[in-house]
């Protein structure tokens, strides 16, 4: 939609055409759905400012090519912010940032993996399948769905509520899951051990429903 409009806007463009094009941009249906009342005001504010800052300089600048490259600036920065927080990109990067990729394998084989990786010093992947190996589990044992795209943060929130006793475990352990896998930062054998830790009370914790009956 960007490209669209950029290449129907003439390249000598005044200030009040810019204004208007940039309104009509912004105004479209897709925006409209997907856009917080915020941003339409910061967006308000941001293109009165520009306006403000290329009178100062239109003297300088010949043939408006300066705001038609900075309400272009601002445009494409504003529709990857809307995009990134509720659009098809928002989606795919939380399900980029899932815990299982591809098919789920049993608790069993994800704590073996996990085993044998710290055993050659891989805490990396150590970590990364004893997390795997604590959630498999619990769904496993219908404390959670079997749900594809399901986020570290998000299991642990989930089965918190059920295992109140390791609910704050379970966000460390998540925290530490994405930062090994996602924010690459290198595990070491204390993480991996607080994670088998955690595997083993989740493991043995019983759930607030079924303990109050």
């Amino acid at each position: 939609m960007v490209t669209r409009f950029l290449t129907e806007v003439p390249v000598d463009i005044d200030r009040d055409t810019a204004r208007l094009r940039a309104a009509e941009e912004l105004s479209g249906q897709a925006y409209e759905a997907a856009r917080p009342s915020w941003l339409s005001e910061a967006f308000t504010w941001v293109v009165e400012k520009l306006l403000g800052f290329l009178e100062k300089v239109d003297g300088v600048v010949p043939g408006g090519v300066f705001a038609l490259v900075l309400l272009a600036a601002v445009l494409i920065v504003l529709v990857v912010v809307i995009r990134l927080k509720s659009g098809p990109l928002a989606t795919s990067a939380k399900s980029g940032r899932a815990v299982f990729a591809g098919q789920r394998k049993a608790s069993g084989e994800h704590r073996k993996a996990a085993g044998e990786a710290a055993a050659r010093g891989d805490f990396d992947d150590a970590v990364r399948e004893r997390f795997r190996a604590v959630v498999r589990s619990l769904e496993e044992r219908a404390l959670l769905d079997e749900k594809s795209g399901r986020t570290a943060d998000e299991a642990a929130i989930e089965a918190g509520r059920l295992l109140p006793d390791v609910a704050e475990p379970l966000r460390a352990g998540a925290r530490l899951f994405d930062d090994v896998h996602y924010g690459d930062i290198p595990a070491t054998a204390d993480g991996y051990r607080s994670l088998s830790d955690l595997d083993e009370r989740c493991r043995r914790a019983k759930p607030v429903a079924l303990a109050a009956g």
